[in-house]
């Protein structure tokens, strides 16, 4: 039985009221929003626990509840994906009101709170933190963790499993040895100032050595500081920092990218990841958050991802190109052992609209398609070439024989198939006919072959007894 996340932390209510400005208020220079649509969602530590839960993880949410609407109406967004266990709570359950016209912020306010005022109940936190596969301190800086308990249930929980802390300046210190300790570098650079070199503030040598003073103030195995679009910079306290670059997406909305970075990073540490991997895992997740809407992901979604063995937000991107009236464009196909005929196609295929998402046959679909020798590549590899291509804006795996129900998924305007099917009747043109697109051929580079290629190497290589010999020799 898989162990449970369990993310512990400070949780808020979201509400978004979102509107049409297009005229000022007579009275004073400010807009004046008609047509509001409200929309809620968990945040703080519910909204981490409620992302990891969509990533298919049994998930325990530890936070204080007050007694009021506002929890209520929290604890039924949360519904039954989410087992919380609640410590009762003084006060107000807090509230972000975010006020936004044509989908940018006006005013946000803020109300309710527990700070200071969480109530002890240690048999609820031994409970909650029995068996975790992995531990989430998600603070806000709202008094949960001032709770005696909970500090001693965690400072045992890190010596038996990963726990991963994601810290605000008003809040309590990580507990010595967390594994990964997650501060923004506004965060970062307030916990540590004057830690910097002076040639570089706010450049990659003052998060560096930042993230190392971090590592040592507060005994953690390894910092990393996230660093928005520019990714993330990891230090274990010394030695040369590892960087992970974020991919280039597009932005619309970046609110609740730490709490999908921390959740990505907690999951794959319980998965026996290194941390690393888990920092890398959790840069792409975070990048594909913001890529398909940011909250508008959570908002009355069923998930952030695309497929569990391949990046997400690819039917995210495709939305958002056609919200803004831009010509969605798809190709696909197995792209085992990428060659110059697969760029110039994937090249071509580009520029006949404003994005590019690729549907890429799983190793299970290769399989059956081209036999048990294939794939030479496995889909996660093919993931990463295909991404790190410019004219490649999203990767969606699927699993079936064809990419119909992908397509379905995606919507897009085009579909591009190599130019042996010129003139041929495809399953998906009648697909693309359900919404008014149109399936077209590209030309192939002449000569170009992925069967080919295989058959070269395999002609080529040489035989093991003589490759023995040449050793010896």
């Amino acid at each position: 039985m898989t162990k449970p996340l369990v993310v512990v932390g400070d949780s808020l209510l979201d509400i978004d009221l979102d509107g049409t400005a297009h005229r000022l208020a007579p009275d004073a220079p400010v807009p004046v929003l008609d047509d509001l649509v409200e929309s809620a969602r968990p945040g703080g530590a519910a909204l981490a626990a409620l992302m990891a839960a969509r990533d298919g993880r049994d998930v325990v949410l530890l936070t204080a509840v007050a007694d009021d609407a506002a929890g209520e109406r929290l604890l039924g967004l949360l519904g039954s994906q989410v087992q919380v266990v609640g410590l009762p709570a003084d006060g107000t359950t807090p509230v972000k009101k975010r006020i936004r016209a044509e989908g940018r912020p006006v005013v946000r306010l803020d109300s309710g709170g527990v700070t200071g005022r969480v109530a002890d109940r240690p048999e609820l936190v031994a409970r909650a933190l029995a068996g975790p596969g992995a531990v989430l301190v998600s603070d806000y800086g709202r008094g949960l963790t001032a709770v005696p308990s909970l500090m001693a249930e965690l400072t045992a929980a890190i010596r038996r499993v990963p726990v991963v802390w994601d810290p605000h300046p008003r809040g309590a210190d990580p507990v010595p040895g967390a594994r990964l300790v997650t501060p923004n570098a506004a965060e970062a650079a307030s916990l540590c100032e004057g830690v910097a070199p002076s040639s570089s503030p706010g450049g990659l040598g003052a998060h560096a050595a930042q993230a190392d003073a971090l590592v040592a103030r507060w005994r953690a195995q390894a910092v990393v500081v996230t660093l928005g679009d520019r990714g993330a910079l990891l230090s274990y306290g010394s030695g040369v920092p590892v960087v992970v670059p974020a991919p280039a997406v597009p932005c619309l909305d970046p609110c609740g990218a730490g709490d999908r970075f921390a959740a990505s990073a907690a999951g794959a540490l319980a998965d026996g990841r290194v941390t690393a991997e888990a920092v890398q895992r959790a840069v792409a997740d975070a990048a594909a958050y913001v890529a398909a809407g940011g909250p508008a992901s959570v908002t009355g979604s069923t998930g952030v991802g695309d497929a569990a063995d391949g990046p997400v937000g690819a039917a995210g991107v495709a939305a958002d190109v056609s919200a803004r009236g831009g010509v969605v464009v798809a190709t696909g196909g197995c792209f085992d052992l990428l060659h110059a005929g697969h760029v110039a196609t994937l090249r071509g295929a580009r520029r006949l609209g404003d994005c590019l998402v690729v549907c890429l046959n799983s190793d299970a679909s290769v399989r059956r398609l081209k036999g048990p020798g294939r794939p030479v590549v496995p889909a996660a590899d093919r993931v990463r070439v295909l991404e790190a291509l410019e004219c490649v804006d999203a990767v969606l795996v699927f699993d079936e024989d064809t990419p119909v129900e992908a397509l379905r998924r995606l919507r897009p305007r085009i579909w591009v198939k190599g130019g042996d099917y010129a003139g041929a009747e495809v399953p998906e043109a009648s697909v693309l006919g359900e919404w008014g697109g149109q399936t077209v051929a590209l030309p192939y580079l002449e000569g170009r072959s992925t069967t080919r290629l295989v058959e070269a190497a395999a002609t080529r290589a040489p035989e093991p007894a003589r490759e023995h010999e040449e050793v010896a020799r």
